[in-house]
């Protein structure tokens, strides 16, 4: 089988394996619109990181949930297809134990949820918002984990209820999103801002001119 012209590959479609519209609009600031095909894995269940107590042990399951998420969307997917996973949580610290707050509960519980994540983990200090991407096409995978430090301020609990009336919490990892309300309690970012909405986008530039499927110099 002849290998597609890089010509043909920088035209060819990406299957984003994602039922995320943020991780949509960052993707679609690398390749156009029309080349993205929005393709969600066909479960939503997958591992969890409790009983995780390093950085080794959360970023190892990371890269196998994503793994897993891009297998699932190749398997409903045309064999020469590229598809792209991703996954992002929020990694917060207390009393020197490291926590992943994923996704908030999805009942009424998520209220609760997320205020305590943001007085035991995110107001007045630093967290992390840690992404892991594949890219797959044919038979070779192209992979990245990519953090980013965020330090919240200090803000009074009717600050906090204020954003929880807001309904933004809920779907987002660590409970807030950047991209929306949630900026206001952010005091300094250090690393990717797009890492924290859900996909780096140097990165993810870099694996897709690495596999053939953008033009340009790739960055350090």
């Amino acid at each position: 089988m002849v290998a597609p012209q890089l010509s043909a590959l920088t035209r060819s479609p990406i299957v984003l394996g994602s039922r995320s519209p943020r991780r949509r609009d960052l993707l679609a600031q690398l390749v156009p619109q029309e080349r993205i095909v929005v393709r969600p894995p066909s479960s939503s269940d997958e591992a969890g990181f409790n009983g995780l107590a390093s950085w080794a042990e959360i970023e190892t399951r990371l890269f196998e949930i994503v793994r897993v998420k891009n297998e699932d969307v190749r398997a409903h997917s045309d064999p020469a297809a590229a598809v792209l996973s991703a996954d992002t949580v929020i990694v917060g610290e207390a009393e020197g134990e490291l926590a992943v707050l994923g996704q908030p509960p999805e009942d009424e519980s998520w209220r609760e949820v997320v205020r305590g994540w943001f007085h035991r983990y995110l107001l007045g200090r630093p967290h992390f918002a840690v992404t892991g991407a594949c890219l797959s096409l044919g038979e070779r995978n192209w992979e990245c984990v990519v953090r980013t430090k965020v330090v919240f301020t200090l803000a009074e609990p009717a600050m906090v209820d204020w954003y929880l009336d807001t309904g933004e919490p809920v779907g987002k990892a660590g409970g807030y999103g950047l991209q929306g309300a949630g900026s206001v309690f952010v005091e300094m970012i250090d690393g990717s801002p797009s890492n924290v909405i859900g996909l780096p986008l140097r990165e993810t530039r870099n694996m897709l001119i690495d596999a053939g499927l953008l033009d340009g110099p790739t960055m350090a």
